[in-house]
């Protein structure tokens, strides 16, 4: 009997991306990125004569002056994660830049390009990413439903899908007269390299058209002894973006549905409330942005040629704005007529003896200038005859001119054929759909479009998840939603979470990279840079887990990807409630999620749950624990919840259970330092402790807390030696990053200080160099924010501090209430207005819980007070606090505070 033949393989299908400007970028990351996520693979070529990916024309100018025309915080690459570029900044050199500021135009191309760089090696093995260094000068369909583009330098590209990312229609300088398009003195590519080069130090020039384009190269041609002249029909600058930009206002329902003229009538009411509320009319336009291509679609083709000849003028010199700086130095150079703006229209153009160029307006006015630079920036419809791509694929019937013969004409970015068709994979994105959206050459729009025409390219591609017999599970049983290795790489990571060890992000890390679509993994990354300071991009972490778990997760991942959302941008008045409450939740349906019940409980690890007593993480442990089985995890974490709520005997038998299921327990070993602090037992605390970070704990991910421990106990023995010695050894900066030198090493030191066990000053900037500025000033948590406080307090950086103070005040509900008040009060002790930081610090003890960690951790306030009081000469308070921390527990360093109080 005949062997049946073996089918073939399905070969990978090729995606062609022709242009590698910023749209061709962007959706190449979206398509790397989503493809690897899906675990689809593709070959993706990207076709661009440029040298560097996603600069383009606008991003490749160095010069510093030249910036982006929208702030920072809206030009991410992702549209579901608007910090993105603030934050690629923050790690590239510019620490302080906050969402309202304008970057440079080249800041914006390496932040493309390394994003780019960046999804390609995230989707490595799944997605082969080529560069072609070539011009596209053709796109025609074979006869097998596939497409061959045609490079300038004679070859070709066979793609199965083929994405036109070709930027702005080039302009044509028709409006040139004769004489002039002929002058040797007429530049109609300002942009291409060198030509401003033979501009001489004195040539006057004039620039044709008063746009951003002419903005950039007033700016670039802008010196003493020389005229710029800038020129357009209107005379009209750009507007100034406001140097303290409001939120945007929403528009009146009902815009979409009205005819031109009443349209008109609608915004002018709308700008002119916004006036009236705010002083400003950048609110109501900016309000605008998202319905705009609803507008201008709702506009008949007659009504969009009428808005065109009457408002597009003053549209644009209002939407596309200057970023402040630039329009400071355009101020400062009309100010001092170097730069002189015309209203008109160029009429003749005469060639001079001495080379200058004589060029005559309408009105009959003239300019004398030595170079002409053409300035009216891209065209409106596309020139067939100047681009041969789009020539070939509006002769071939593969694409029609859009409205107006504007762009072409798409269905969602999938371009329509002679016969208005849409079934073929042809897309396009950006300013080539103007005709049909208007506004679409912005990074906002584009990146949203990248992400729908990845969506779509990839759909066909996509295999639909195959039912597997069963899922890999975690140690605990509970099934994941990835591949054997995967999964491994987690359980691994979730077992150094519950043990407390090191490398836990490292090994989430490798299941991310292993399935970049695998959710839990990605939240789980989220989760440790946000609650403990490890070192990810916590946002984009978000993104990809919101991302993967929306496209292949079960209930229980879902729910557990909300509950991570929820901590994670928890803000206003609810603060973390709304988290907690998502947290209970899903602790109630799934038990066993040892992860969620780590987050719940405010240890070493997280900051918990937020009630104020404890008993909510409490009954939590206690609800879950059957579901373990005698398992020590829940043992330990009940420890920690006991010596909390002070029942100190019975949490150390519960931390010593733990330890002896699970020596290297960090949270029982945590537990246990608590309870020995707590009961006074500071020597034997001390030994054991030191014995166990040698031992078992070798590998602990929070050395530098236990190390803490051990110094919390050497100063409660009033041992000043031991106290600098521990610091230096275990907690200094070379030892010790991130939120843990805030939390542990800096606390230490102004502990150690306001105790008078450290004499002179404090080695504390170095801590502060170990922490990222934003962490230090910034803090998403109110318990990193209580440390960030004490660490600036320790440096005496008293308008760090304030500026920490202005962030709590516009963060949550616990930063708001607790932290604001707290560095207010600390500014008093750097100001030494003693009885002002006393009346501060006392009336905050009471709420301090509310910040999260442990009663030692908060207890770096009550050092602080005590020291307020005695500078302030109120020692019979301190004698009565200093009374009841004995009545507590003993501590030679109280005694001796106690006997050296003035009787």
């Amino acid at each position: 009997m005949p062997t049946p033949p073996t089918a073939s393989p399905r070969p990978r299908p090729t995606v062609a991306v022709v242009g590698a400007g910023a749209a061709g970028a962007l959706v190449a990351v979206q398509l790397c990125e989503t493809a690897a996520r899906r675990r689809t693979p593709v070959d993706l070529v990207l076709i661009d004569p440029a040298a560097e990916a996603g600069r383009g024309t606008a991003y490749a100018t160095e010069v510093a002056e030249h910036r982006l025309n929208v702030p920072v915080g809206g030009m991410s690459c992702y549209p579901d994660d608007a910090g993105h570029f603030r934050r690629w900044l923050c790690r590239h050199g510019e620490s302080t830049v906050t969402a309202a500021d304008f970057a440079s135009r080249y800041r914006f191309g390496s932040y493309l390009a390394d994003t780019l760089g960046r999804a390609v090696i995230t989707a490595h093995g799944t997605v082969s990413v080529r560069r072609v260094r070539a011009r596209a000068t053709g796109c025609a369909e074979t006869s097998d439903g596939r497409f061959v583009v045609g490079l300038d330098d004679g070859a070709e590209v066979a793609a199965d899908s083929v994405v036109l990312a070709t930027g702005p229609a080039a302009g044509t300088a028709r409006w040139a007269p004769a004489e002039l398009s002929r002058s040797a003195r007429f530049i109609t590519a300002p942009w291409a390299p060198g030509a401003l080069d033979a501009v001489g130090a004195d040539d006057d020039v004039l620039l044709v058209g008063a746009g951003l384009t002419a903005v950039d190269l007033a700016l670039v041609l802008d010196r003493p002894g020389r005229t710029v002249h800038a020129l357009s029909r209107s005379g009209l600058l750009p507007r100034p973006h406001a140097v303290a930009p409001l939120p945007p206002v929403p528009p009146p329902p009902g815009l979409t549905a009205l005819p031109l003229h009443r349209l008109r009538t609608a915004l002018r009411l709308h700008f002119a409330a916004s006036m009236r509320d705010h002083g400003d009319w950048r609110p109501a336009l900016d309000g605008l942005r998202p319905v705009i291509g609803a507008l201008w679609q709702g506009l008949t083709d007659e009504e969009r040629a009428e808005f065109l000849e009457r408002d597009a003028t003053r549209w644009n010199v209002h939407r596309h704005r200057m970023a402040p700086a630039t329009a400071e130095a355009i101020a400062r150079a009309r100010a001092a007529h170097r730069l002189r703006v015309h209203a008109g229209r160029i009429t003749a153009a005469q060639p001079l003896d001495d080379g200058r160029i004589r060029v005559g307006l309408a009105d009959g006015r003239e300019i004398e200038v030595a170079w002409v630079v053409d300035c009216t920036g891209p065209g409106l419809r596309l020139d067939a005859a100047a681009d041969p791509l789009w020539g070939s694929l509006l002769d071939g019937g593969l694409a029609v001119p859009g409205p107006l013969g504007i762009g072409v004409a798409t269905d969602a970015g999938r371009l329509r054929d002679a016969g208005g068709a849409t079934h073929r994979p042809l897309f396009t994105l950006g300013s080539s759909r103007r005709g049909e959206l208007w506004e679409t050459t912005a990074i906002p729009e584009i990146r949203a479009q990248a992400r729908e025409v990845a969506e779509a390219v990839l759909a066909p591609f996509t295999r639909a998840p195959q039912p597997t017999r069963r899922r890999p599970t975690d140690q605990f049983g509970l099934p994941l939603s990835t591949h054997a290795a995967a999964a491994a790489a987690y359980r691994s990571g979730l077992g150094r979470v519950v043990t407390v060890r090191a490398k836990a992000a490292e090994a989430f890390a490798r299941a991310t990279a292993l399935d970049p679509g695998f959710a839990l993994g990605h939240a789980a990354l989220a989760l440790l840079g946000h609650e403990c300071g490890a070192e990810v991009d916590v946002h984009r972490e978000l993104a990809d887990a919101q991302r993967g778990v929306a496209e292949r997760g079960d209930e229980r991942e879902r729910s557990f990807v909300d509950v991570v959302t929820r901590r994670i941008e928890a803000s206003g008045d609810d603060g973390g409630a709304d988290g907690d409450r998502a947290l209970v939740d899903h602790l109630d349906r799934h038990p066993v999620d040892a992860f969620a019940l780590s987050i719940a409980v405010p240890t070493i690890a997280f900051s918990g749950v937020g009630d104020l007593d404890g008993t909510l993480a409490q009954r939590l442990v206690e609800h879950t624990a059957p579901a373990y089985d005698g398992h020590w995890f829940p043992t330990s974490l009940l420890a920690f919840l006991r010596q909390e709520q002070g029942r100190v005997d019975e949490a150390g038998f519960l931390a010593t259970a733990a330890l002896a299921a699970e020596p290297a327990s960090g949270h029982a070993a945590h537990a246990l330092a608590h309870v020995h602090y707590e009961s006074g037992a500071h020597r034997a605390g001390r030994d054991w402790l030191d014995g166990w970070i040698g031992g078992q704990g070798r590998g602990a991910v929070h050395r530098a807390h236990f190390s803490w421990h051990v110094a919390l106990h050497e100063l409660a023995l009033d041992d000043s030696e031991a106290v600098r010695r521990r610091w230096f050894a275990q907690l200094g900066p070379r030892q010790v990053n991130g939120v843990r030198a805030l939390v542990d090493s800096g606390s230490l030191l102004w502990r150690a200080r306001m105790t008078r066990n450290w004499t002179g000053s404090v080695p504390v900037d170095g801590v502060l160099d170990a922490v990222a500025r934003d962490l230090l000033e910034r803090p998403a948590t109110a318990f990193t924010a209580l440390h960030s406080a004490v660490a600036l307090t320790a440096a005496g950086d008293l308008a760090a501090l304030r500026r920490l103070r202005a962030h709590a005040a516009g963060a949550d509900a616990v930063q708001r209430e607790v932290i604001a008040p707290l560095c207010h009060a600390l500014e008093a002790v750097l100001e030494e207005r003693w009885t002002a930081a006393v009346d501060g610090l006392r009336g905050l003890l009471p709420t301090l819980r509310r910040v999260g960690g442990s009663a030692a951790q908060r207890e770096v306030v009550e050092e602080t007070l005590l020291h307020a009081l005695l500078e302030a000469g109120q020692c019979d308070v301190a004698r009565h606090l200093l009374e009841e921390r004995l009545d507590r527990r003993s501590s030679p360093l109280d005694r001796r505070r106690l006997a050296d109080l003035p009787q």
